[in-house]
């Protein structure tokens, strides 16, 4: 976005930012990278809620809350004083625990928050693909009910994680790392936009440095208000499967020699994991859901729309990035 003032760029006598923070799932991975970037910028508090009884471990310098997610009270009081409230749950949590706590936000009167809606762009302007895969009904009304309550939301899009994804079975991105195996989609070069955890932490650690309103009607600088009800687009890499393959390969010493490398429309895909997913296996939306972004017919890419220069976002490394995939993968890791 040329021209506009970034947020590292901002003078600190401007209108005042956020300063008190609440985010609940501090200790799971993005919440984590979010909870990390926000205490580097030094501009906030941060009180992290967390299940009573809970083993999480917090960074120093973080308020930890124990609260007991059945009981609204204990959510309002863990909440009141706070100015904005991130989101960050396991999708498995599903949705009656993120209602618990948007409304228990409203009581506690704080004007804004992040949704648990983390994704390429199929809630609020791809909709084909949300409807197409479920993303879209599952997710939008959770924006409706913070309206309803009077309060603001806006939506970090992310696309796709892309260490997450390429250490997830091959529902997900299609590579199996330690059997080095990979089914690419169709031919392997539609692009899509992908994002790191550690991106998305600089995201919103940016984002909440921004002014709350502008000092005027002509005031050009960005703020929070400009947000409300809307999307932040960022990402990391708009990469195809090929290009992903090439950077696996590069960093684990291999060549196309060494993998087993089949394909597989993306029509099918779709197919066999809708049918997999209505019989009972969780993987099943994955493939679907992936295989639809992936798909000729719309891929899922917002790259004109980034706010990257906007937030003053670092161009990173493929390959750096790749590496902590693949590590992630030889350690075990698993999405469930």
């Amino acid at each position: 976005m040329a021209g506009q003032t970034t947020a590292k760029n901002q003078s600190s006598n401007l209108t005042a930012h956020v300063e008190r923070v609440a985010i609940v799932g501090a200790a799971g991975q993005l919440g984590r990278h979010i909870t990390q970037e926000i205490l580097k910028s030094g501009k906030h508090t941060i009180t992290a809620l967390t299940r009573k009884g809970g083993s999480s471990k917090f960074p120093e310098g973080v308020k930890v809350a124990f609260v007991d997610y059945d009981d609204e009270e204990s959510i309002v009081s863990a909440l009141k004083g706070h100015e904005f409230l991130i989101i960050t749950l396991a999708y498995s949590a599903g949705t009656e625990t993120h209602n618990k706590i948007v409304q228990a936000a409203a009581k506690a009167k704080i004007p804004h928050l992040m949704p648990n809606i983390y994704t390429a762009d199929v809630v609020l302007n791809n909709k084909a693909i949300g409807d197409e895969t479920g993303m879209g009904p599952a997710f939008r009304p959770l924006l409706s009910e913070i309206e309803s309550l009077g309060l603001a939301w806006t939506v970090l899009v992310t696309g796709l994680w892309y260490e997450f994804s390429l250490a997830c079975p091959p529902d997900w991105f299609g590579f199996d790392i330690n059997k080095r195996e990979v089914t690419i989609f169709d031919d392997g070069q539609a692009r899509i936009n992908t994002t790191t955890w550690a991106q998305c932490g600089r995201a919103v650690a940016s984002f909440l440095g921004l002014k709350k309103s502008p000092d005027g009607d002509n005031d050009p600088t960005p703020t929070l208000q400009q947000f409300q009800n809307k999307p932040i687009y960022v990402s990391s890499f708009m990469i195809n499967q090929r290009e992903m393959l090439d950077s696996v390969e590069r960093v684990t010493g291999t060549s196309d020699a060494d993998w087993n490398i089949q394909y597989e429309s993306t029509a099918k895909r779709i197919k066999d994991g809708k049918a997999a997913f209505a019989a009972g296996d969780s993987k099943g939306l994955a493939k679907a859901y992936y295989s639809r972004v992936f798909s000729p017919d719309s891929p899922a890419i917002y790259q004109e729309k980034l706010h990257n220069g906007l937030f003053g976002l670092p161009d990173e490394d493929l390959d750096d990035a790749t590496v902590i995939g693949v590590n992630m993968a030889k350690s075990g890791y698993t999405p469930f």
